[in-house]
Formats: C-alpha cells, structure tokens, sequence
C-alpha cells in the first residue's frame, strides 16, 4: 500500500499505514500560516477491499465546521470526481471507500490542475476577441495572468473578474471555466449582448502559487491575498499589487470575487453595504443582480449567507469592499460550497466541478440584467 501527494496540489502526511482499515493520515499546514483544510492525495492499495482513512487534528484546522455533513470526493481518472461516504467525529474525518481500482485519487474538492489553469488561458488566448497580458509575478516565480475580452473603448463599461484568491477553493476557477466558455462562444446571445457594451478583465486564479503547494487558504508566503487589498506589496502580495494597479489603469464598473466557502451548504453572495460610500444606487444595483440570479438558476439563493456590514464598518482589506469603495462600483464576493447545495442535493456528486462551470454561466448571465446601469 502506497499513499503520495507528490504532484500539482497534493498535500497530505502519511502518519501510518500498515492496513487498510487503520490509516492514519494528516494534513500539512500552508507554508508559513497556521491555515491547513486541503488535502489531495493519492491511494494505491488493493480493488474491492474495505478501506477507512483517518484524517486527524481537524478540531485544530481552517474551518472546523466545514467538516460536519461534509463527503470527500474521490476518483479513479481524475477527470470525474464522485463523493465517497465520510463521517465527522471528535477532530478526524473517517472515509470508508472500497476501491474499484488499484489507483484512487481523493481530494477537499475537484482539483484544478496548474496545467489546466495554463490550457484554459491559452485557449482562450485563441479566440479574436480575447488577449492575454502577463500582469507580474508570484514569489514562485509564475505569471499573474489577465484575460482581457472584448473591443476597449471609453463608453464600454469594464467588468472584472477573479477567481482563487483562495487557491483550496478550486471551485472558482472551474466557476471560470464556465463562464469564459460561455463568453467566448460566438454564437451565444448573452456573450453578443455584453461585448457590443463591456470589456471583461478575467483573472482565473489569483493565487496559482498556493495552487500548485497545495495551501487552502495564502500564497507562497503564507499571506491571505483576500486580506492585502488596502495596502498589497511586491515582498508580500504582488499578485494583488498588480491586479489592483491594473484595475486604476483601466477603471472598474462591476467587480465579481469568486471563492467557496467550506462551512455553508449554499451559492450566496456577499455585498459591499457597509463601505463608507455605499448608497442607494449600489443598494438597486445589488438587488437587480440578485433577482437576475435568482430568476435564471435554482442553484442561488440568498436567504443564507454572511451578517451583513453595518453601515462604514466593512473591512476594507477585503477584495470586494476594497474595490467597491475605491471606485464606487457594484461589488460582490460569490461563494459557493465545498460540501452540496442543500437546496438542490445531490447525494453522488454533490456541490461539484461542473455545477460550478455552469453556475459561472449561469451569473454572466445575469450581468445582462446589470449592465446598461453600471454607470
């Protein structure tokens, strides 16, 4: 029996492993943080034998709450992940999974792979209407990539886009996927409608050094990217230093921050109401979209979610109410789950890759429903 995380976004510690049933595992901490919930690992061990995976110290990880009703997910291609039944007591996560091969890839959610982050940007680098521009550098040493789609011009309004500030929340860049798909498409109504008035500035994954370590929630050097956005540096953040300089370069009329969130079993989003400059105008912008959202997909909903700001005490360190505040734009963070929808649940799959790549088509759109009053 082997166990290894050795590639793109693996991480876990292998305690002991002597048999099937008692395989006691944890998982690594991200690089200079405290933080620690992904896991992605790989098992080769013997077909249509009971297994029981032990993953311990989770009363001392990111989220402990994310662990009640939570299901791993796992796969034998690594191109269909299913979800294997998992239980939750006392600090460990026990997953108990009788494999159909020799070979079984288990993860937190779907992984994105860095080779897949490189495809898509390059394939969308092959439509007309898209162009790629290297933004910086992470401390790694990999490129901040920048999808700029559409014609520029001074009466268009400029829409942004990021995605994996949180580089364990995978969801958001497969949220991406769907959306450029869709975007992309020359023969969708949707995409027509917003080019002849927008240009889109896409960042698919923010954060694509912590994607490759394998870290939940910070970057190579341990730093919360969604905790930079008042003051980001070159030592500490360069991928928010450059991202938000570009931003002042270009204007800002809609801001969307894709993300998940590990504890709630719901798509939500979370707004900019208590920036200091929040008004009436961004109050209408923010219920249109909702109600766009809502109207276009059961997959949203928005009666959970986060407290909402009091009025000029929102944290400005935060992408979307740093953003909102600095251009006075319709701001929003999205989040959706690690676990399932609980309003749609689907005991196989659960909250999974493809619902994500739809539910990001499904939001681009609603910014139809948005765009003409952005400005």
């Amino acid at each position: 029996m082997k166990i290894t995380s050795n590639f793109d976004s693996g991480n876990i510690n292998v305690i002991s492993a002597e048999a099937p049933l008692d395989i006691q595992l944890e998982i690594n901490r991200d690089n200079e943080s405290e933080f620690f919930q992904w896991f992605h690992f790989r098992l080769e061990s013997t077909p249509f034998v009971e297994h029981k995976l032990h993953i311990n110290n989770l009363q001392n990880s990111a989220y402990p709450e994310g662990w009640d009703d939570y299901q791993a997910v796992a796969s034998y291609d690594r191109q269909t992940w299913f979800r294997v039944p998992s239980s939750y007591q006392d600090g460990q996560l026990v997953i108990d999974f009788e494999p159909e091969c020799h070979h079984t890839y288990f993860a937190y959610f779907a992984p994105y792979s860095y080779e897949r982050h490189l495809d898509l940007v390059y394939w969308a680098q092959s439509h007309d209407a898209c162009r790629v521009e290297t933004l910086g550098e992470t401390l790694d040493g990999r490129d901040i990539s920048l999808l700029c789609v559409g014609e520029p011009g001074d009466e268009k309004k400029k829409i942004w886009i990021t995605a994996r500030q949180h580089p364990g929340e995978t969801m958001a860049e497969w949220f991406v996927e769907g959306l450029l798909h869709k975007l992309l498409d020359d023969e969708d109504p949707h995409a027509a409608a917003l080019l002849s008035k927008a240009v889109f500035y896409i960042v698919p994954n923010m954060n694509p050094d912590g994607s490759v370590r394998g870290h939940l929630r910070t970057n190579a050097k341990g730093v919360n990217l969604n905790r930079e956005w008042q003051t980001p540096s070159l030592e500490n953040s360069p991928e928010v230093y450059h991202v938000l300089n570009k931003m002042h370069e270009t204007g800002l009329d809609l801001y969307l921050d894709i993300h998940g969130d590990e504890a709630l079993p719901y798509n939500f989003v979370a707004g900019s109401e208590g920036i200091p400059s929040y008004d009436e105008r961004l109050a209408t912008l923010e219920a249109q979209f909702k109600q766009a959202l809502l109207t276009i997909t059961p997959e949203f909903q928005d009666e959970f979610g986060y407290p909402k700001d009091e009025p000029g005490q929102a944290n400005l360190t935060v992408a979307s109410c740093a953003v909102g505040e600095a251009f006075k734009a319709l701001a929003y963070t999205i989040e959706m789950p690690f676990k399932d929808n609980a309003n749609l649940p689907d005991p196989h799959y659960g909250w999974s890759d493809r619902r994500s790549y739809q539910f990001g088509q499904d939001t681009l759109a609603a910014i139809v429903n948005v765009v003409d009053n952005l400005r």
